[in-house]
């Protein structure tokens, strides 16, 4: 059967060679992915971005409960640190989020940076068309831990969640003419912990001094580990 097909009737394993053959830039690849764009940009693509240890692979996993429970199909691409001894992903994203491995509304692929910038991999735009052409309702990217240029992120998502966590203060200024800048949403997670009404008014002091007529991104306080705030993060997606 033609992979095209294959791919529009939602089988995974084509999908996942497909992905795979991007990441290794082989041309067969990437003439499926040009049939495919036909097919392409129903899906809301939402972007996680923040720095290590923010919780957002915990967040991602967390949101992929609340859009599953109004049966939206779900894709997700974690972008991964690069294995020094395969250059594949070090699989540390999609071991987060293996309660949703028996459930076919779901999809998760991890992808290597292989030395890209910017926080993801060169194929994660292709990759997005063939989750999108899959039939995926909501597609998360996940980026590696990001620091004050690595935005790409902006680039393949309508909407932007730059996932914070309490007593980041210091590194609020230290990195708001980049990652900050980006954002569509704040999300503190684990907000139980001590400062984050803190980093909350950091935040909101950002947020004051965009221009008028800017988009004032919401901030919102989550427990990604407990599923709490979740829901606030998917209405103010909606």
């Amino acid at each position: 059967m033609d992979r095209v097909k294959r791919i529009l009737d939602g089988d995974v394993r084509v999908a996942s060679r497909i992905i795979r053959g991007l990441e290794d830039q082989l041309p067969e690849a990437m003439q499926v992915v040009k049939k495919l764009f036909a097919y392409a940009g129903k899906a809301h693509i939402i972007g996680i971005t923040g720095s290590p240890g923010a919780g957002k692979s915990t967040l991602t996993d967390a949101l992929i409960s609340s859009f599953r429970q109004s049966d939206r199909k779900v894709g997700v691409l974690a972008v991964d640190p690069t294995s020094p001894f395969t250059g594949g992903a070090i699989l540390g994203d999609r071991i987060r989020m293996q309660r949703h491995a028996e459930d076919p509304g779901v999809f998760v692929r991890s992808l290597a940076t292989r030395g890209a910038l910017g926080g993801l991999s060169n194929a994660v735009g292709d990759a997005i068309h063939v989750l999108d052409a899959m039939g995926k309702d909501i597609i998360m990217v996940e980026t590696v831990g990001t620091g004050q240029q690595e935005v790409d992120i902006i680039n393949h998502s309508h909407t932007v969640l730059v996932v914070m966590m309490p007593g980041m203060g210091d590194e609020i200024q230290a990195i708001k003419a980049g990652i900050l800048e980006i954002a569509d949403i704040f999300v503190i997670n684990k907000a139980d912990r001590e400062g984050t009404q803190a980093t909350r008014l950091d935040l909101e002091r950002t947020v004051h001094q965009l221009p008028a007529d800017a988009w004032r991104p919401p901030i919102v306080e989550t427990v990604a580990s407990e599923d709490r705030g979740t829901d606030a993060v998917w209405d103010a997606i909606a």
